[in-house]
């Protein structure tokens, strides 16, 4: 009987999970990116940051996003970043399950100088649906602006309409 309840159970989340990554419905996810787990490999520093994407499903599993951010090193390092960008992610499988990209315009400032660059960043996270609409989503990133690499942890919320 257990066995039992536990499958009906599953298939009613995965069910529910399906029909919040259909066309037209919109999603935002704000994020809590690095958390001292990220490493520039250009400033030999950990860093912290904030994430926020929004966007809507132009197809089914496949939403594309207006993405924005900021980014601080550990201890009062002396280079913030702060970055916009458009991406997309793909969600596998109806349960969350997701592959990410997109395309930013990073701005670097450190002291009295400043530089614009372009980087491109990959994630793989999962949208685990705590009700019908939010969830919590774990996710590993990618980022590369030329001379910088970081790859770290973030975790956020997502919001599904």
């Amino acid at each position: 009987m257990k066995k039992l309840v536990l499958l009906i159970c599953l298939l009613a989340s995965v069910v529910s999970a399906q029909a919040q990554f259909e066309k037209g419905k919109w999603v935002v996810n704000p994020s809590l990116t690095g958390a001292g787990l990220s490493y520039d490999t250009g400033l030999d520093k950990a860093s912290f940051g904030l994430d926020v994407n929004g966007g809507a499903f132009v197809a089914d599993n496949l939403a594309l996003l207006i993405r924005g951010g900021l980014g601080w090193n550990e201890n009062g390092g002396d280079t913030d970043v702060y970055y916009l960008g458009v991406g997309g992610r793909y969600y596998f499988s109806q349960v969350g399950i997701y592959l990410g990209a997109n395309v930013n315009v990073d701005r670097l400032d450190w002291g009295n100088h400043s530089d614009t660059k372009f980087s491109f960043g990959m994630e793989a996270g999962y949208a685990f649906f705590l009700s019908k609409t939010v969830t919590l989503e774990p996710a590993v990133y990618w980022n590369i602006n030329g001379d910088r690499s970081k790859i770290g942890l973030k975790l956020g919320f997502g919001l599904y309409f």
